[in-house]
């Protein structure tokens, strides 16, 4: 396959949508309304992600989601992944219409590893959350017919040492949070428990402890999180960003925390 030719005045540049919209526009996600109206159409039953988290630690940010997906009132998925890595510093999570939300988070990661193969360095991590707010704001004719997606973007920001979350509305604004954020349906209790737990000086692993604590109890008020599946030995994913880069944290030592949760009971805190 031939690599496609622009004029000067024409060249995308390290924007891979919009090399994509001049060589391939059939490729781009769907953005605009069908015809015959933008009107919601409430009947038709979509699975939804739901809980995801993210808090900084001392070296970095903490990232978790649970597996459970829903179509209305049933369990659509019960193994769904919510956490990627966007690239080797910074890591997404999506809440919102699943189908169109992983299309985005595939198309964010491209973007990014283009920008870099183009320029020869990577974005900035707040370029990296300017890229996919606009990734967000050209979905928002989707948003108004119930595809809404709502991502939490997180990383570790190389040049100011320290880690960062940004999170966003349907409408593409991102907005950086201080120390600790959640989205989803669960995203009030989830926040709730990472409110009363959360301190600068949290270690790598009291991170993750909390994180999960944040799920778990998250998964106790709101039908459409999932907790730890313990039979069928399915947990959150959790991921960690660092200066060393994005790590998932391994499922063992996650169900190792769940099980010390689940044993102090509801609030999962210590005595």
């Amino acid at each position: 396959m031939a690599l496609p030719m622009f004029a000067p005045g024409d060249d995308p540049g390290p924007d891979f949508a919009a090399l994509l919209r001049l060589a391939s526009p059939q490729a781009l996600p769907e953005a605009s309304p069908p015809a015959g109206g933008a009107g919601r159409a409430p009947e038709l039953q979509l699975r939804h992600a739901t809980t995801v988290v993210a808090l900084r630690f001392a070296d970095g940010v903490v990232m978790a989601g649970d597996r459970r997906a829903t179509e209305g009132n049933f369990i659509a998925h019960r193994a769904m992944e919510k956490v990627f890595p966007a690239d080797r510093h910074s890591a997404v999570a999506i809440a919102g219409a699943a189908g169109p939300a992983v299309e985005m988070v595939k198309l964010f990661q491209t973007q990014l590893e283009h920008y870099e193969k183009v320029e020869g360095v990577a974005l900035s991590l707040e370029g990296k959350a300017n890229q996919l707010g606009q990734m967000v704001r050209e979905h928002l004719p989707m948003a108004f017919q119930g595809l809404a997606v709502v991502p939490l973007f997180a990383g570790y920001d190389l040049r100011r040492a320290t880690g960062r979350i940004f999170t966003y509305d349907v409408t593409g604004g991102h907005y950086e949070e201080a120390d600790h954020a959640a989205t989803g349906s669960g995203g009030r209790d989830a926040r709730t428990t990472i409110k009363l737990g959360w301190h600068p000086d949290l270690s790598a692993a009291a991170a993750v402890e909390l994180a999960v604590t944040a799920l778990y109890n998250a998964a106790d008020e709101d039908s459409a999180t999932g907790g730890p599946d313990v039979v069928r030995g399915i947990y959150p994913v959790v991921a960690t960003v660092t200066a060393a880069g994005y790590e998932r944290v391994a499922e063992d030592e996650v169900a190792a925390r769940f099980a010390e949760v689940v044993a102090r009971g509801i609030g999962g805190r210590r005595s």
